[in-house]
């Protein structure tokens, strides 16, 4: 990883599975991303967008899918025009999603941005990631309790 690197985790009440289905689910939810649609494949290689409103402005994200081990851990590049960096692989952002066992029902999950260029800008980004988190928290322990995770 690159830059200043923004951390940030969250255990889940539900299994890894749960979360990774919840993570990787077509379609938008409110407290996921923003609300934006993620839209990909999910194939090593693939692009992946995400598309939404943010205070009333179209907004759309993307990068490309590098790693994918389910369950496990997901990895993609991330650029927002939002940022107000040109679109060149400099302005891109690599996300790291690692999901781990913490109990029978329960899982970690950690996402790390690489390449923010100070640590007052790695903050900014883990205060968002932490929102991020807490809606995909929020969203796979309400499915979990419902018995319909995905």
């Amino acid at each position: 990883m690159v830059g200043h690197v923004a951390t940030v985790e969250t255990r889940v009440a539900a299994t890894r599975d749960d979360v990774w289905r919840v993570l990787t689910a077509p379609g938008s939810r409110p407290e996921i991303m923003f609300g934006a649609e993620t839209v990909t494949d999910w194939q090593v290689g693939s692009p992946i967008a995400w598309r939404g409103e943010w205070e009333g402005t179209p907004f759309e994200d993307h990068g490309e899918v590098l790693e994918v081990e389910p369950g496990r851990r997901l990895v993609v590049t991330h650029y927002s025009p939002m940022s107000g960096q040109p679109d060149v692989p400099e302005s891109y952002h690599t996300l790291t999603w690692t999901l781990e066992d913490d109990g029978a029902d329960a899982c970690v999950v950690r996402l790390e941005q690489d390449n923010n260029a100070s640590a007052e800008e790695a903050e900014h980004s883990a205060a968002n990631w932490s929102s991020m988190l807490d809606g995909l928290r929020t969203v796979a322990e309400r499915e979990r309790r419902r018995g319909t995770a995905g």
